[in-house]
């Protein structure tokens, strides 16, 4: 289909109460992204030419959370499902491709079900699509009676369903495609002759059949339809999530140790033959090539990590922090916005931001670039093949040479030359005796007290 056959509409004016939550309910993340924009990422291979977004309170939010990405409506009042798709007649009256209709708290529908939809409608021309499914326990969710002909009659809500009507276990997910061209003819006879006196889009199939316009069903998984209305239905859709990511990792040539303990992001890449170790999460932006190791108890966000490096165990790599191949960040390292080039090695115990270290470069144990000086951030400069001893203190602005040793306990506050030795430390004096004196007068002290 063409970019100009498709427009979608997310719902999202649900209030949210029980989220319990100043956040907007579709903004809240999923693998580290909101709710709606799971959706609008989703869609966004099918080419939709027009995106509008229904909200109510908080409109002010989404607006901030989408920009431009799609047109915001205003539901208000919310009188049903059916108004808030009528809201939007300002930017779909006349339209006339398709109209796919989505819920901003059911974030987890995968592509392949969206363009189903799209596809089973051009071969049927029927005016309305829906989408379904069947749960392992069908509970009071609403009941979709297909015909012999394989056509929708109805759907039925289960306080209405008869018993023979609550055995069936189609159900209805509330996701719909319409044709545009019939989409306000049926949207227009809808009434709010019910006892909550709003107007209900699932009546649209009923108004449909009367006029002989066709109803056809599409079925998702489960998972897919999940709606999240509260912090524990976040929780297990966050988990359904982590699993399918688990499972695609694994089956792209990734080895977890643990993958229950292994959490991805919406947007993570990671090469073949990489080994993760369990306890490490992977917040936004991250990118692992090949024959990569990840050891236990890291945490990774914003970073790029080169072919055959190594990470861990209890490491943390925050954004734009950048590892060439091989390199070696070892246990309690932590690396922030820093390039840090091929073979180089922090093994221990080290803090490492706003630098470039060059190649090969051992940076020894209890090293910190002193970076901030509560105003602004300043760079460290380590040249190819520099060795930092223990315990050093690199006071930025700062360039060291290539070659050059820095003495351990050092704190470098100039430059320093390539192949020079550069070490900056009080000299040690001993006082013999001194100790035993100190103890033997605090402890008599001690005594006179007690």
């Amino acid at each position: 289909m063409n970019a100009s056959d498709l427009a979608i509409i997310i719902l999202a004016a649900g209030k949210g109460t029980r989220m319990k939550s100043s956040l907007h309910k579709v903004l809240h993340p999923l693998g580290g992204r909101p709710m709606l924009h799971h959706l609008l990422d989703t869609a966004a291979p099918l080419k939709p030419s027009r995106k509008v977004i229904v909200v109510g309170a908080g409109k002010e939010q989404v607006e901030a959370s989408v920009g431009e990405q799609a047109d915001i409506v205003v539901q208000e009042p919310q009188l049903g499902t059916g108004h808030a798709v009528q809201v939007t007649g300002d930017q779909l009256r006349g339209f006339d491709g398709d109209v796919l209709i989505l819920y901003g708290d059911v974030p987890l529908l995968k592509q392949d079900t969206m363009q189903k939809m799209i596809d089973v409608r051009a071969e049927t021309n029927a005016a309305v699509v829906v989408l379904g499914f069947t749960p392992d326990d069908a509970k009071a969710y609403g009941r979709l009676k297909v015909g012999s002909d394989g056509n929708l009659e109805a759907i039925i809500e289960f306080k209405d369903a008869s018993e023979d009507e609550r055995a069936i276990t189609l159900c209805n997910s509330g996701i719909m495609l319409l044709d545009g061209v019939k989409m306000f003819e049926l949207l227009d006879a809808l009434d709010n002759k019910n006892a909550a006196k709003e107007y209900y889009l699932t009546d649209v199939v009923a108004i449909a059949g009367q006029k002989k316009l066709g109803c056809v069903v599409v079925e998702a998984d489960e998972y897919e339809v999940m709606g999240i209305n509260s912090r524990s239905e976040l929780a297990e859709a966050e988990a359904v999530f982590q699993n399918n990511r688990r499972k695609y990792f694994m089956d792209e040539g990734v080895t977890l140790n643990d993958p229950s303990s292994v959490y991805f992001s919406h947007d993570t890449i990671i090469g073949r033959d990489v080994t993760i170790a369990p306890n490490v999460v992977f917040g936004p932006g991250t990118e692992i090539a090949d024959n990569v190791t990840i050891n236990a108890f890291c945490h990774i966000e914003g970073a790029k990590i080169g072919n055959g490096a190594s990470v861990g165990p209890f490491a943390r790599l925050r954004p734009a922090a950048e590892l060439g191949r091989g390199v070696k960040v070892g246990n309690f390292v932590e690396i922030k916005k820093s390039k840090i080039e091929d073979g180089a090695k922090i093994s221990h115990l080290s803090y490492i931001g706003d630098a470039r270290i060059g190649k090969n470069v051992n940076i020894g144990a209890g090293t910190i670039t002193c970076n901030y000086d509560g105003y602004f951030k300043y760079p460290t400069d380590i040249g190819e093949g520099a060795f930092i001893g223990s315990n050093t203190a690199l006071v930025a602005p700062v360039k060291i040479g290539a070659g050059a040793i820095i003495g351990a306990g050092s704190v470098i506050t100039s430059d320093v030359n390539a192949d020079a030795l550069a070490v900056a430390r009080g000299k040690m004096k001993e006082f013999g005796g001194w100790a035993a004196k100190f103890r033997t007068n605090s402890q008599n002290k001690k005594n006179k007290q007690g």
